[in-house]
């Protein structure tokens, strides 16, 4: 795998920013579509049309909800050559195949804010596990509209957000979780709420964007602010929230609710080592944290973490487990969000080095400017 993930930078209007995604794009997407339309028709019993309808509602709610992020899907379709129906259901795969096996993400993330940092900086983390094929259709996605707003995040094709920081100093990062509370239907999909706060000028909008919304679907969303050195997690539900803080300066989620919330938690008995993970990082980075020193090269060393493998926060394909249901660290990243700087390497992480990009380099000349840091550790 190249340890330099693609980087696609597109700047202007919100329309047109989705036409130069799906432009610049068009065969990954077109991949995007194949795989998760088969996914719909085999695991969520799906057929097209339902899938073309359900895409439709959801676009309408797109422009409910947001209408930048409904010009971009609109404009990625028209500049990928592909019907806005599956545009649109591929940010809406959460929803698409509720009930089905397929939900078998793992992540970890973590962030540690300044008054416990080696520099005084805000930083977040995340491991992000999934399919490992994936990561062929999976890029850093700059873009930065007329009024200068830059948001960087991690992205698999055809879709507008998953982790990543803006320019205001925001940074989001995502895990899966799911309960009995989960239903098809109606309701602003978990990926449409990712770009929504990757959207927001200050962590008071981003709360706007995440708390008072028809959800339909579980999912955790861990934020935190440079500005004010804050970090706080919702783990989302339909019509109900919890809402985690930090202790002594660390905020860590896995993949089950923390949160004393009204449902069953329908993956904290199944999901790799969910149980422990947030814990395991709490007593790697304890030496640190008590000393007020936490630095990348720490968090770093986190994610590499393999105790516990194939299923540890650095995780590998479990080789006992079917090709199609093998799940492993995608990618790692790390931000330091004062900085406005992240750094990204393909999984496993413990294998490869971590690249660095200042988030206002993809705009500047030359047009991209990166750093090889943190190598493997042999």
């Amino acid at each position: 795998m190249n340890p330099v993930p693609p980087l696609i930078a597109v700047e202007g209007d919100y329309r047109s920013m989705g036409e130069q995604i799906g432009v610049r794009t068009a065969d990954m997407i077109a991949r995007s579509v194949e795989t998760y339309s088969e996914r719909f028709r085999s695991q969520a019993r799906l057929d097209d049309e339902t899938i073309d309808r359900w895409g439709l509602t959801y676009y309408d709610l797109a422009q409910q909800y947001d209408p930048d992020i409904a010009a971009m899907l609109d404009g990625m379709a028209a500049g990928s050559g592909q019907p806005l129906s599956r545009i649109v259901a591929l940010n809406a795969r959460t929803e698409l195949l509720y009930g089905t096996g397929y939900r078998d993400e793992g992540c970890t993330s973590l962030a540690v804010l300044p008054s416990h940092t080696d520099n005084g900086h805000t930083l977040l983390a995340q491991n992000w596990d999934w399919h490992p094929e994936q990561a062929e259709v999976t890029f850093l996605l700059a873009t930065r509209d007329p009024s200068g707003f830059t948001v960087l995040s991690l992205t698999e094709a055809g879709m507008l957000a998953k982790s990543g920081l803006n320019s205001a100093g925001l940074g989001v990062c995502a895990n899966l979780l799911v309960s009995d509370r989960d239903a098809g239907g109606e309701g602003v999909p978990y990926h449409f709420l990712l770009r929504g706060a990757l959207q927001s000028t200050s962590m008071a909008k981003a709360h706007q964007r995440l708390l008072p919304v028809r959800r339909i679907s579980s999912g955790n969303v861990l934020i935190a602010d440079a500005s004010g050195g804050e970090a706080i997690d919702f783990e989302l539900a339909p019509d109900v929230f919890g809402t985690l803080l930090p202790d002594s300066g660390l905020l860590a989620h896995a993949n089950h609710f923390l949160a004393d919330l009204p449902l069953t938690d329908l993956k904290a008995a199944t999901s790799a080592l969910t149980q422990l993970r947030p814990t395991r990082v709490r007593h790697l980075l304890a030496p640190a944290i008590a000393q007020h020193n936490v630095s990348t090269t720490d968090v770093v060393r986190v994610l590499r973490d393999e105790w516990s493998s194939p299923d540890g926060i650095c995780r590998y394909p479990d080789p006992q487990a079917p090709t199609a249901e093998q799940v492993s660290t995608v990618y790692s990243i790390v931000m330091d969000l004062t900085a406005r700087t992240l750094w990204i390497a393909p999984g496993p992480p413990s294998k490869h080095p971590y690249t660095r990009w200042e988030l206002d380099a993809p705009f500047g000349s030359p047009a991209v400017t990166t750093a090889h840091d943190f190598a493997p550790e042999d």
